[in-house]
């Protein structure tokens, strides 16, 4: 069941003309590319029960109040995904989760049109970020 979710998947991105510059079926991962969207190395993982997507954003080596705040309140607006810490508090991650059961291509585009538009709407605070 898990290598036809695969191919679901990577059917779904080469209809939404993503380069896939990875994958790996035994791992059920993809890393892809869609430079309109300024997505770049977003990892796409399908193993059942969910498809998750992580888009590495940024280090964050001086977290403040300010900075988890704004992060935070900005989560609120996001129609799908959110932005996530790693493990260490210092990477900035944008990550979604949906069930592989009821995948389709409108909700896989729908968390990456969010993610393109987070991108497009919040670079110039998140560079404000990487500056402090």
């Amino acid at each position: 069941m898990e290598n036809n979710y695969f191919l679901k998947v990577k059917d779904y991105l080469l209809e939404l003309d993503f380069q896939i510059k990875l994958e790996d079926s035994r791992d059920c991962v993809f890393v892809v590319d869609k430079e309109s969207l300024g997505i770049t190395n977003l990892v796409i993982g399908c193993t059942d029960p969910l498809l998750i997507m992580e888009q590495y954003l940024m280090d964050l080596p001086q977290l403040t109040v300010e900075i988890c705040q704004s992060l935070l309140q900005k989560n609120r607006d996001i129609i799908h995904g959110a932005f996530v810490l790693d493990e260490t508090g210092q990477k900035l991650i944008f990550r979604d989760t949906l069930q592989m059961a009821r995948l389709d291509l409108h909700e896989i585009e729908a968390s990456l049109n969010s993610l393109a538009l987070l991108l497009s709407e919040y670079s110039d605070q998140l560079i404000q970020f990487s500056k402090n």
